[in-house]
């Protein structure tokens, strides 16, 4: 199928609207699990957020059906893309700063790429291999403050081994979302995006509710109605239209394109703690401000534009 090697108009607008909702949402999500516990609060996002994006296909007169023989292919999609990334960044999230957790969570353009050359036979250019540095080098900019906080302090502390846990936790989440996204593209489900979203939220929402039951009990108290607000957030924007966003992104692109814009995201991240959290920006925010926008601006604004992709016939929403 002819595809885009950059983003086109609505390329650019999707990861836009996904890059300020999920950079936005790392410090109110730090906030949300600080009064409810992890797997409750995702669990619940992500069942009202499947059938809220289901809600909306049937509504548009979509089909919701999943094509004979693609189930496990779709599991495995949600598995790796879904559960692993929500658990596991959730996790990571309450044991690290909000900014430090999103620029670990960003690393995941540097497996995919590596992914996509290896699974999908991608070809690995010389500006995808620029794109990759620069924005590389940009994430590191942003946490080289924290790096160098972490190497100072002792293992053994248990503030140390918090800070290593979390950094684990943080860059398995990446390299799951990267694994997914890459057997995302290579299967391509022929299923219109907005269902197909929905079906991966909604199943990913069964295992993680049931091991909420177990794991978080029963509520102590009712939320504040700050935090209540967002879950709702989360709910409508964080889950049922930047995920959607994001599949349709990696329909649109090749993954090492959707995958190296998504790098905004955490630039966002970091801005959203200055706004609203109060942090000063230094030398390593105006830096991997300036390397960040020029990796996206070196994997999308240069090179000659192919055609643009040919929607799926069992896909009409495209």
């Amino acid at each position: 199928m002819p595809q885009s090697q950059r983003l086109s108009t609505e390329g650019i607008l999707l990861l836009l609207g996904m890059a300020l909702g999920w950079g936005f949402n790392w410090p109110i999500m730090k906030f949300i699990i600080s009064e409810i516990p992890p797997l409750s609060f995702r669990g619940f996002c992500l069942f009202f957020g499947g059938l809220g994006i289901l809600a909306l296909a049937r509504a548009s007169g979509l089909s919701l059906q999943i094509p004979s023989g693609y189930w496990k292919k779709v599991l495995w999609i949600c598995l790796l893309n879904i559960v692993a990334w929500n658990v596991m960044a959730t996790y990571g999230l309450s044991m690290l700063p909000a900014g430090r957790s999103a620029l670990l969570g960003y690393t995941m353009p540097i497996w995919t790429v590596l992914l996509s050359v290896w699974v999908l036979h991608d070809k690995f250019t010389l500006r995808i291999a620029i794109a990759l540095l620069l924005g590389a080098a940009g994430v590191f900019a942003l946490m080289s403050e924290a790096l160098i906080s972490w190497f100072s302090m002792p293992i053994s502390s248990p503030a140390g081994a918090q800070l290593i846990t979390g950094a684990l936790l943080m860059i398995a989440a990446a390299w799951c979302w990267a694994a997914g996204t890459v057997l995302m593209k290579r299967w391509q489900v022929p299923l219109n995006t907005v269902a197909l979203t929905g079906w991966l939220l909604l199943l990913a929402s069964v295992p993680i509710i049931i091991a909420a039951i177990f794991v978080d009990g029963a509520p102590q108290q009712l939320p504040s109605t700050l935090a209540l607000w967002g879950v709702v957030y989360n709910v409508f924007f964080g889950f049922m239209f930047c995920y959607w966003a994001w599949v349709r992104l990696v329909t649109l692109v090749p993954v090492s394109v959707s995958s190296l814009s998504s790098l905004i995201t955490p630039l966002i991240g970091v801005i959203s703690g200055i706004i609203l959290l109060g942090e000063t920006p230094g030398w390593p925010e105006y830096s991997a401000t300036i390397l960040i926008l020029g990796a996206v601006a070196v994997v999308n604004f240069t090179g000659t534009k192919t055609a643009t992709p040919t929607p799926v016939k069992t896909d009409p929403a495209q």
